[in-house]
């Protein structure tokens, strides 16, 4: 091997040979953080199989109450259905009574009856909105062409 050296501009061949130097202290532990990896890596898992778990039971908690919900509310609208059915037959048998109190006489009869017939026929159109035929402002929008 060549080296400079100071104060020579020449090569000179090195012939002495430095020992290398070997590493008496004890060796490193290569592992060190391992154990604790470990340890770390088991607590972790556990507490993600501790709120798995929770969140299980939190699922099915929530289930039961939708359910429990639903139940009620079906429960509720058959009471309501019932109620208004109750209503409807307490009306009908109102509206029979009153219709049975009033005693009607023949001739008022057959002249509501004649009249009731009558409209029955009849065929209401709506009628058109009129416009006075002076004005034509209406008609002139609608039959103007935009040319350029």
């Amino acid at each position: 091997m060549l080296t400079w050296t100071s104060g020579s501009s020449a090569l000179e061949p090195v012939t002495e040979l430095k020992p290398i130097l070997v590493a008496t202290a004890s060796p490193k532990r290569k592992n060190s953080m391992l154990p604790i990896l470990v340890v770390l890596f088991v607590i972790s898992y556990s507490l993600m199989t501790m709120l798995i778990v929770m969140q299980g039971r939190t699922i099915d908690s929530q289930r039961a109450l939708i359910q429990s919900l639903f139940n009620d509310s079906s429960e509720l609208s058959h009471l309501k259905g019932q109620l208004f059915q109750k209503q409807r037959a307490a009306a009908q048998a109102q509206a029979e009574a009153k219709a049975h109190s009033q005693v009607q006489t023949p001739s008022t009869q057959d002249k509501t009856r004649d009249k009731a017939e009558k409209n029955a026929g009849r065929i209401h159109k709506p009628s058109a909105p009129r416009f006075p035929k002076n004005d034509f402002s209406l008609e002139d929008v609608r039959r103007v062409v935009l040319s350029i």
